[in-house]
């Protein structure tokens, strides 16, 4: 099998052809050669205008639904779903139904993702059963390739949390947090501001996100460990992550793609589809997550792709689950977000680099012999995203319709 990529500017400043215009010959998943130009019969050609070629993305937060809920998603869909959007890795939660908190569990998930182009990354509960009292048996599950630890979006306890922390540093484990205090304000449903008050609706503080991250850089300062810390929202905690890491503490961070791309301005339609969690924010927490963006402070963006089916989200407002189906444009979301503010090579260093540094995985560099595990997308074109593109088996997005001026071609 060989293919080669046509004129296609490499983006990866680890590479000597970064920024550069290059056909790049593969043969067997092997990079055989980078060149000018490159002739060879029997080759499979991937060329577009604006072409461009980058490390494999890597997405740190989906759900795939599977096992439990494939009605709403599955493995080989969400992997197909994934390659659309542009990802060779993605890292899934483990609230399935049963959770993914043994072994068992974690190696039934890893099975059913073998072959796919898409490599499949595991999180493996923080308590048994997802229930918040007994740890799980972490380190069995990080032998069995999980790659970090969390109860997702569920409520975690600080004597849940200190053992946890405590507990990973015998074999360096990732713990992945949720910040939000669900007891600030419950019953919340989007940011509490004038939007929910004219909505009617209760609100979401600032406060429930920020006192919860207060509590978790205080546990990583007294256990150590490390932690990463998924789906900030507020301009305060862009803060407190820039002061942990200035304290020398070992914490990263990352945000979903669509908070760039909405406010709590326009929840005021009542869309279930812009129903989520975290809430959307004001324009100044949006405006803060783009500068910490560019500062470094936030490592990463994730699509935190939750499908849900027509029966749990085509509801009134407050009945309907949280969510939207965005692992295929996320990227794109945060492209249009992002192109006037950060620059083309800061964009992709969230979606490689950046999480790659997180999971402390190697990145291949875009070289000669090495395996060629690459991103190939149009820069400059024009897309309506419509439904005849969409690969997951939910449909809950805000996104249909939406002109997109960068398009995935493939992924290797």
């Amino acid at each position: 099998m060989k293919t080669i990529i046509k004129s296609a500017l490499i983006i990866d400043p680890r590479s000597t052809h970064h920024g550069k215009k290059r056909d790049i010959l593969i043969e067997n998943n092997i990079i055989t050669k980078i060149a000018a130009k490159i002739e060879e019969k029997k080759a499979t050609i991937i060329s577009e205008k604006n072409l461009c070629v980058s490390p494999g993305w890597i997405d740190l937060r989906a759900n795939f639904r599977e096992p439990g809920d494939e009605y709403k998603e599955d493995i080989a869909s969400g992997l197909n779903a994934a390659k659309a959007g542009g990802f060779k890795t993605v890292l899934v939660m483990p609230s399935t139904n049963p959770p993914l908190d043994s072994k068992a569990q974690i190696e039934y998930v890893q099975r059913k993702a073998n072959g796919h182009v898409v490599n499949l990354l595991t999180a493996g509960t923080l308590s048994s059963g997802l229930e918040g009292k007994q740890l799980s048996e972490m380190f069995d599950m990080k032998q069995s390739g999980a790659v970090a630890f969390t109860d997702d979006k569920e409520n975690v306890g600080t004597e849940l949390m200190v053992r946890a922390l405590d507990y990973s540093r015998n074999f360096d484990g990732m713990i992945i947090s949720f910040p939000m205090d669900k007891g600030v304000n419950p019953g919340g449903m989007l940011h509490e501001g004038p939007t929910s008050v004219s909505m009617g609706l209760k609100g979401l503080s600032s406060a429930s996100e920020e006192i919860r991250l207060t509590r978790d850089i205080e546990l990583l300062r007294y256990c150590g460990g490390r932690l990463h810390v998924s789906l900030i929202s507020t301009a305060g905690s862009v803060e407190l992550i820039k002061k942990a890491k200035k304290d020398g503490l070992n914490i990263t961070a990352s945000i979903a793609s669509h908070q760039l791309a909405f406010t709590d301005a326009d929840m005021s339609s009542f869309d279930s589809n812009l129903k989520v969690l975290p809430p959307f924010r004001g324009e100044s927490d949006k405006k803060a997550l783009i500068k910490g963006l560019k500062d470094g402070v936030i490592d990463a963006i994730c699509s935190d792709h939750s499908p849900e089916d027509h029966e749990h989200k085509v509801l009134e407002f407050e009945y309907a689950n949280y969510g939207i189906s965005s692992i295929q444009t996320s990227f794109a979301v945060a492209y249009e977000a992002l192109k006037n503010t950060l620059s083309l090579e800061e964009i992709l260093s969230k979606f490689t680099t950046g999480p790659a540094n997180v999971l402390k995985s190697e990145l291949p560099i875009i070289k000669e012999g090495n395996s060629a595990a690459l991103t190939i997308f149009a820069t400059e074109t024009e897309q309506i995203f419509g439904k005849k593109e969409w690969k997951s088996k939910s449909i809950n997005s805000p996104f249909f319709n939406t002109k997109f001026s960068v398009r995935v071609v493939d992924v290797i």
